[in-house]
């Protein structure tokens, strides 16, 4: 049995939040601020997380543009809670252990924040893959174009000689639009 169908690809490019681990975002912190997701998405700031993800913006800065009306928040008890729901998802520790082991080079493109390193902290995923090309280092998040081909030319790869695996279809249309070989998970 193969892993990969087609010709083997140079790397692969991993999403990360509901590819390989949970997604905490619309569970836990609604919860943590006692909201339905309904209310939190509707109180939250619009555009805090995505600055966060580009790295625009600082930690600090993120909690206190958290919220529209911009009330002070818990931030190092929201980042712990978050922290204990990272789980891996089933199966995915397994699958890249054996893509690792069948020589794939694997790295992390994923639009997340700084906070991937609370994921590696808890569940080791550098273990097995490369954080290089998450969006607050390279300042570019999925379905953007240069998020695709930024990490490419970095690694001096054609973008056909790259599978992309992620669990959003306009991630992997994105994918797609610049040459990479992608799958939907």
């Amino acid at each position: 049995m193969t892993l990969i169908d087609g010709p083997k690809p140079s790397a692969i490019f991993m999403d990360i939040m509901e590819t390989v681990v949970t997604e905490p975002f619309l569970e836990v912190m609604p919860r943590y601020f006692n909201m339905s997701a309904k209310d939190f998405l509707a109180q939250k700031d619009p555009r805090s997380w995505i600055e966060f993800e580009h790295g625009h913006i600082t930690e600090e800065q993120y909690f206190a543009s958290f919220f529209s009306d911009r009330r002070n928040i818990d931030g190092k008890g929201l980042k712990e809670a978050m922290r204990d729901a990272y789980r891996w998802l089933p199966g995915m520790e397994f699958l890249l252990s054996s893509l690792k082991e069948g020589g794939f080079p694997l790295y992390a493109l994923s639009n997340y924040s700084n906070w991937y390193r609370m994921i590696d902290e808890k569940l080791q995923l550098s273990k097995y893959l490369n954080w290089d090309f998450v969006s607050c280092k390279t300042g570019h998040r999925k379905p953007d174009k240069e998020a695709y081909l930024v990490p490419a030319s970095v690694l001096d790869l054609e973008p056909g000689q790259i599978l992309f695996i992620d669990d959003r279809q306009v991630n992997i249309d994105g994918a797609r639009d610049v040459g990479l070989r992608a799958q939907l998970f």
